[in-house]
């Protein structure tokens, strides 16, 4: 493992990196958090499953909110991608992209932008649209003990909270609604855009609209998809047991 790459020096932003014994292909594991909070850290267990699967794994950080707007993790994350493409691995082609809640918002964005496949778990999807349909929602940090300090794989919001939801939303362009309209991905959709894997438990802190929404807009461009909703209430990679064969079966198959 080689720990602490600087990919950005002028934010001073790192990467892990955890190579296999043989490179069938590159992903890059992003990690969640609301786009205020996470660490690359968080997903070493992860990154050793995939890196037995043959895949090259990449793990960032970005710049967080409220700091750092929209869309400067995105920008982040498409830096990544570019360094990844130019770096010394033999991966042009074989590059593949996962997250899980807001680090499933910036996977879809590489595979929407940059036309690789990608996987979302959890992914923020539905931001605009889902802020507009419910005012009578009081925005509200999380106030569950100890949250930040749990495991990405130990994370279970216990059902919806839509309060919470707001609050990381808007925190996330620092309330401004039309920047708010240009950080939904819906928006960027294309002929282009890469095959998309999508999972969501069916009643968590993530809303289903913006997985409907997102299948549809990629339906209608020609764009291949493939949706998991998965029983319960458990948020991101606390279904990783669950998905985890589904998603590298069609990461590679999407190759």
């Amino acid at each position: 493992m080689i720990k602490d790459y600087i990919y950005d020096k002028e934010n001073q932003l790192a990467l892990d990196i955890y190579e296999p014994k043989t490179i069938e292909a590159a992903i890059i594991l992003i990690h969640g958090g609301g786009w205020f909070r996470g660490d690359k850290a968080k997903e070493a267990t992860l990154a050793e499953r995939l890196t037995n699967d043959g895949f090259l794994v990449i793990a960032p950080n970005y710049r967080l909110a409220p700091d750092h707007i929209f869309p400067s993790a995105m920008d982040d994350l498409l830096n990544v991608y570019d360094w990844l493409v130019n770096s010394d691995y033999p991966v042009k082609g074989k590059i593949v992209a996962l997250g899980s809640s807001a680090g499933g918002n910036l996977s879809i964005e590489l595979a929407l932008q940059k036309g690789i496949p990608a996987a979302s778990w959890s992914g923020i999807i539905d931001l605009y649209d889902w802020v507009q349909q419910h005012p009578e929602v009081v925005p509200a940090m999380n106030q569950k003990p100890n949250f930040d300090q749990q495991a990405s794989g130990k994370i279970d919001q216990d059902g919806a909270n839509d309060a919470f939801y707001k609050w990381f939303i808007l925190n996330y362009v620092d309330q401004d609604m039309a920047r708010l309209k240009q950080a939904d991905p819906l928006s960027r959709v294309s002929n282009n855009s890469g095959p998309l894997f999508i999972a969501n438990s069916l009643k968590e802190l993530v809303p289903l609209s913006g997985v409907y929404k997102l299948q549809e807009t990629l339906a209608e461009k020609g764009v291949p998809s493939e949706t998991k909703l998965i029983t319960g209430t458990v948020h991101g990679e606390g279904y990783a047991d669950i998905a985890y064969q589904n998603t590298v079966q069609f990461l590679k198959d999407n190759l």
